[in-house]
């Protein structure tokens, strides 16, 4: 799966004032990332704030997507939730067509033990047509896929190809790193981690400021997976700001205000989430302008 390495970015929902998705701004954030480096999307993962959205909006979205990105870029769907046979049902029957890789979330708020996760995904696989990337987010799901849990599924299930790693624990991600298979993807998930982890020897890494700063974020992982640290770190620096920003009251609050901000669509989201407070838009127009000035 050499086309997942680099940088994939979780799309946000672009929404309208009346509550609808915006189309138009979607056809700008795909052409955004394309006209800027981008080596993957990701549809429908959290950051689309996929739990707001009806089946209808799920399907219009990931076809709107397939039309507007003419091919141009491989595409990765988010399918996971905590009901393992309603996954495996989607998987099974729904449309995949145009999309290269499943990206699916560990299973939230059950709260399920090693074995409960390792069952979970083996189900998952034995259903996907498509090559599986796990993700592990245990701040949002309560739990935590343990590396010898990944490094299980890796072994028992051929199109288990990856993870998307956000733990939060570099300890762990070093542990992945150091005793996966060979061809086995580590990819961060999270934008502040994923120089070192790719200097380390991951693949890459699945972002959400990477949609708001495309040029200069996939740059800088471009240069992290060809060993050029110091010009990777200089990009690391200038871009740091702009994650604390975009994620102080929350994702993808902070991301929709910043891609607002770069007039590529509105921060409108759905409630359960509210847009980000004055302050931080003022912060975040003010980084704007002071990142293109510099």
């Amino acid at each position: 799966m050499e086309q997942l390495k680099g940088t994939g970015v979780a799309l946000i929902t672009p929404f309208t004032s009346n509550n609808e998705i915006d189309v138009k701004a979607l056809e700008n954030l795909v052409n955004y990332q394309i006209e800027n480096g981008v080596d993957y999307l990701v549809v429908l993962g959290t950051t689309g704030e996929t739990a707001t959205l009806s089946k209808e909006e799920k399907e219009f979205l990931k076809a709107k997507v397939i039309e507007f990105n003419k091919g141009r870029l491989p595409l990765v769907i988010g399918i996971g939730g905590n009901n393992t046979l309603d996954i495996a049902t989607e998987l099974r029957s729904g449309n995949l067509d145009g999309f290269s890789a499943v990206l699916s979330v560990s299973p939230y708020y059950n709260k399920p033990s090693q074995e409960g996760i390792y069952q979970h995904y083996k189900i998952i696989a034995e259903a996907s047509p498509l090559p599986v990337v796990l993700y592990n987010v245990p701040p949002r799901t309560g739990s935590n896929v343990l590396p010898e849990t990944v490094f299980r599924l890796a072994e028992d299930c051929t199109n288990i190809i990856g993870i998307k790693e956000a733990a939060g624990d570099f300890d762990q991600v070093l542990e992945l790193l150091k005793n996966k298979r060979d061809d086995f993807l580590v990819i961060s998930g999270e934008d502040k981690l994923a120089l070192p982890l790719v200097l380390a020897g991951g693949a890459g890494v699945i972002s959400v400021i990477g949609q708001a700063l495309p040029k200069e974020f996939s740059e800088m992982i471009r240069l992290g997976l060809t060993g050029q640290c110091q010009n990777a770190y200089k990009l690391y620096y200038a871009l740091s700001e702009s994650i604390d920003l975009i994620f102080s009251e929350g994702n993808p609050s902070g991301v929709k205000s910043m891609l607002e901000s770069l007039k590529i669509s509105s921060q409108h989201v759905r409630l359960p989430l509210v847009e980000v407070s004055t302050d931080l838009q003022q912060k975040i127009n003010t980084f704007v302008i002071d990142f293109k000035n510099r």
